[in-house]
């Protein structure tokens, strides 16, 4: 006897459904998961980086991002525009925060002086403002 499985757009219906009623779920879930979470990102960051080395060294990322541009394309043109807005009014705090630091890096270098137009002590200005910021960046 062969098996009923039902046609692939009621399984999309059924899941769209049951997906779009469990914000609430979600939202519980969020809100009791960030210790949980940077433990579980601590214990596996060794396993991370075995899965990506070997995931690189077999040449899995490329082959899982071929052919996937145009789906990439329609899913962001779909998406995109609304998520783009929402998300940057919902980032600004944390936007400003970090222009904060990136503005009080930049105030702390002591410049060497501005010098004729295309000389390299120019340069050597962009390069200690680039050398601030990336110094404070890895640390």
């Amino acid at each position: 006897m062969a098996i009923f499985v039902p046609p692939v757009s009621q399984i999309g219906d059924k899941w769209t459904r049951r997906v779009q009623g469990a914000s609430q779920d979600y939202s519980a879930g969020v809100a009791n998961a960030g210790n949980r979470w940077q433990e579980a990102v601590n214990m596996a960051e060794n396993t991370y980086s075995q899965g990506v080395t070997q995931a690189l060294a077999e040449g899995r990322y490329g082959a899982g991002v071929a052919g996937k541009a145009s789906k990439y394309q329609r899913r962001a043109a779909e998406l995109g525009p609304a998520r783009w807005t929402q998300g940057v009014a919902g980032g600004r705090q944390e936007y400003e925060a970090a222009m904060q630091q990136v503005s009080s890096i930049i105030q702390s270098v002591n410049l060497v002086p501005r010098g004729p137009k295309g000389s390299p002590q120019n340069f050597q200005r962009s390069a200690q403002i680039g050398e601030a910021l990336h110094s404070a960046r890895i640390r």
